[in-house]
């Protein structure tokens, strides 16, 4: 999923870290896409939208 995310232009990514999603987040941490992370799931929503 993040090889198609920095194969489609995507910069950055923003989102709240939790365990379900761990091996996404370990693929972030080697991958050109920056991980902004939020305390909350709107907040994320506002800022990916205002970025995008």
């Amino acid at each position: 999923m993040i090889d198609q995310l920095a194969a489609h232009g995507a910069d950055t990514a923003y989102g709240v870290p939790g365990e379900s999603y761990l091996a996404a987040l370990d693929a972030l941490h080697d991958a050109p896409v920056r991980m902004v992370v939020c305390r909350h799931e709107g907040g994320a929503a506002y800022m990916a939208e205002a970025h995008g």
